[in-house]
């Protein structure tokens, strides 16, 4: 009775030392996969706003250090060549106009609008040259206009072009990025421009340029978002939450001292101060959840891209928007930051 009792006891000793250490051998796994080495990547344009503040600061590397991630930029001239970054995973998060998400999705790319970042009724406009003889959106017939393709400025040139009674055919669209455009309007190559800030201040301050048309007086609304590669957010959500909040963090620093922004903006670029700070009236920065209104008016734009052809299939613009990250954002920046 004795033998049996010690052999019972050997083998519950043996089953539990065993089963402990794979227990352990679990946790020691599970440990590893979460301390596994994570570099987000982050793309940016040149709009001037809380994302460039965030950048010159540091705040992303500082904050994502203490969570062991890693913090890389990549420099884009517009919206569209995000996706083509975070369809071969080599961009996790961005913020980009109204036009590329639409195209992204009809391309099937997997991307989440993850916040609302501008409603950008000035952001973006048409310029002409000063002392051009282009005086309303009908003078644009016959006329050669520098665009980005699939940019928020596309978006406005075709909404402007079919509202002044036009057709795409009537007007020469010349497919150029800020950097070609750019020379190509100071030296009258083309006759009009549509673009945004901060490139609309700069012309009109430093050579005279002005507004043919802007999102505003033409009744069309040009959102900005923050996107995410949709894997990326699958993987780690508290690293989505964890960027918006960093965000968050800069936009509040940016209201509070705007005197101190306008000189590290005008600094950054190379740009004068009054130039920043027309772009920065232009452009009032957000960072809310992404309300029916604004996804409405994306659904709008979307339907007209399409009957344009602008884009090749019909989409139904909320299966990209995911508001639940900016919520717990928020939620979370209030609560950390309470005095």
């Amino acid at each position: 009775m004795k033998k049996i009792i010690i052999l019972s006891l050997i083998l519950f000793l043996s089953i539990s030392l065993f089963a402990g250490c794979s227990s352990i051998g679990k946790k020691q796994e599970t440990a590893s996969v979460k301390n596994e080495k994570v570099t987000i990547t982050i793309g940016i344009q040149q709009i001037l706003g809380p994302l460039m503040l965030a950048r010159n600061k540091g705040w992303f590397e500082e904050e994502f250090a203490k969570l062991g991630v890693d913090v890389k930029w990549s420099e884009f001239q517009s919206g569209p060549p995000h996706f083509e970054a975070m369809a071969s995973d080599r961009l996790d998060f961005g913020q980009v106009g109204n036009s590329p998400v639409l195209a992204a999705q009809a391309a099937g790319i997997p991307f989440k609008e993850i916040a609302s970042i501008s409603e950008g009724l000035k952001g973006n406009a048409i310029i002409v040259q000063k002392g051009s003889s282009i005086k309303t959106l009908k003078d644009l017939k016959g006329k050669k206009v520098a665009v980005a393709k699939g940019s928020s400025g596309f978006n406005l040139l075709y909404q402007a072009i079919d509202k002044a009674g036009l057709k795409p055919e009537d007007v020469e669209i010349i497919q150029l990025q800020p950097d070609e455009a750019q020379p190509a309007f100071e030296t009258g190559a083309v006759d009009a421009w549509a673009i945004w800030d901060p490139f609309i201040s700069l012309q009109q301050l430093k050579n005279g340029a002005r507004v043919l048309a802007n999102c505003e007086s033409v009744n069309v609304v040009s959102p900005s978002f923050t996107i995410v590669r949709e894997k990326f957010a699958k993987e780690h959500p508290e690293l989505v939450v964890e960027f918006l909040k960093v965000y968050e963090k800069a936009l509040k620093w940016q209201n509070e001292h705007p005197e101190e922004a306008i000189k590290i903006f005008a600094e950054e670029k190379k740009l004068a101060p009054e130039v920043v700070e027309q772009v920065l009236e232009n452009t009032t920065s957000i960072n809310v959840p992404i309300d029916k209104k604004i996804i409405n008016s994306q659904q709008e734009t979307a339907d007209f891209q399409y009957s344009l052809k602008a884009i090749n299939q019909k989409i139904d613009t909320k299966q990209v928007v995911d508001n639940s990250y900016i919520k717990k954002a928020l939620k979370e920046f209030k609560e950390e930051t309470k005095e």
